[in-house]
């Protein structure tokens, strides 16, 4: 006696396992990035030589976009191995990667007890795990577009972005909680390692989760898969493509970077808020951004993609600096508060559609490699850098508000690619 035929319940079901096993591993990355950009300055004391507060601030925050510099070589070296034997076992690869890097820093004697060998070894994991990153968002957008149903792509790809912001919400759940409970001084002496050891503590699950994954049909469908020399071909062919992809991510990484990974540094460091505050303020950020990032993502399913890269970059543009402007002008909670879900709904609005169209901006045969080289590039270049950028740029105008120049200037970039790429997607043209 056959099995019976599958309900659409049961599918629907077996799509949305399918969408949570995918997403779970990309929740390491980001918890693991926002954990180290939370605890910035703790960790520059624990592992740089002492001198200037302002000195170590600038070197953890360097180490905390190095990672970002490995990147494109992760894109185009996991990118093609992806594209080559499939989405399930690079995801698998990368989650593995990854736990490396969390390991390293949450372990990793201070500066005292080893020297000069703790930043090295910290900066070799940032760059370990910075390598399997470059391809992590690639491999799971574009897992989650070819399993996708008609007409629901962005909503679905969407949630690619929607499960980092569960990161962002536990790390900063965790580090109110931790606030509450550790006075200042032993959050920098010892308390900062808590969150990074809870990341390790939930990796084996993580990878009972992503080893149930089954291959996508429209990579096992596809008759030829291309080797690591076509794949570069490929992208060679289409490098304007990677160019503009580069550009659209350019808005995305660093009002991502700069409303979670940075508020809490730029809420206590800058505006002389209690940690506590900041956390919460973040916490809430990641809240919003889970919200925006799928509704937005199903209202590009709609309305084209185009038209919400377009207005949005554009009120980046417009309120980015004016909005950071208000608020170092009479810093609070309640100012924080709203100037960064102003900007969360910016963000989430953009990605939403942004994410899905770089999927249909990339060849089907190198789709992996393409997106995780042009995502990889942009973080690379701007947004891994955004929290060092914005300190340093404070430091040296005095203009406590740049932080928002910086903003609109990725939104100018984002707006360029987005009125560039108008007609470039056969799929997004359909719509």
């Amino acid at each position: 006696m056959g099995q019976p035929p599958a309900t659409n319940s049961d599918t629907r079901a077996s799509r949305i396992k399918a969408v949570f096993r995918v997403s779970a591993g990309n929740f390491l990355e980001m918890y693991d990035f926002m954990v180290f950009g939370y605890y910035a300055a703790a960790i520059g004391k624990a592992f740089f030589p002492k001198s200037s507060e302002f000195a170590q601030l600038m070197a953890s925050l360097a180490t905390f976009g190095v990672g970002f510099l490995m990147r494109p070589l992760g894109a185009l070296i996991l990118g093609a191995y992806i594209d080559r034997n499939g989405r399930r076992k690079g995801l698998i690869l990368t989650l593995g990667l990854m736990s490396i890097g969390t390991m390293s820093i949450a372990f990793m004697p201070g500066y005292e007890s080893i020297g000069l060998l703790a930043p090295l070894l910290v900066v070799l994991g940032r760059l370990v795990q910075g390598f399997s990153a470059g391809v992590e968002l690639g491999g799971v957008s574009v897992y989650l577009s070819e399993i996708a149903t008609p007409g629901n792509k962005g909503f679905y790809v969407a949630w690619q972005s929607a499960s980092q912001q569960c990161a962002v919400v536990f790390a900063a759940l965790i580090g109110v909680a931790l606030s509450s409970r550790y006075s200042p001084q032993q959050m920098s002496a010892f308390g900062w390692r808590i969150p990074l050891v809870i990341g390790c503590v939930i990796i084996p699950f993580l990878f009972l989760i992503r080893r149930s994954l089954a291959e996508t049909e429209a990579f096992t469908s596809r008759k030829h898969h291309p080797g690591l020399a076509e794949v570069y071909a490929t992208i060679g062919r289409n490098w304007q493509r990677v160019l503009l992809g580069t550009m659209l991510v350019t808005m995305t990484t660093v009002s991502f970077y700069m409303i979670t990974a940075y508020t809490p540094t730029f809420g206590n460091k800058v505006l002389h808020l209690a940690e506590n505050k900041t956390l919460v303020v973040t916490l809430c950020v990641g809240v919003s951004n889970f919200v925006w990032l799928p509704l937005m993502g199903a209202v590009s399913d709609r309305v084209g993609r185009t038209p919400l890269l377009i207005l949005f970059t554009s009120l980046a543009l417009l309120t980015a600096y004016p909005a950071l402007s208000w608020l170092v002008a009479g810093p609070s909670f309640e100012r924080l508060l709203g100037v960064e879900l102003w900007l969360s709904f910016l963000y989430g609005s953009y990605n939403g559609a942004m994410v899905v169209f770089l999927t249909e901006l990339m060849p089907a045969e190198v789709r992996a490699s393409g997106f995780s080289l042009a995502y990889s590039c942009a973080t690379a270049i701007f947004g891994g850098f955004t929290p060092m950028i914005c300190t340093y740029l404070i430091e040296v105008t005095k203009n406590q508000a740049i932080p928002g120049a910086w903003l609109s200037f990725a939104a100018a970039v984002g707006l360029a690619a987005a009125v560039m790429t108008r007609g470039m997607s056969a799929e997004s043209a359909r719509r």
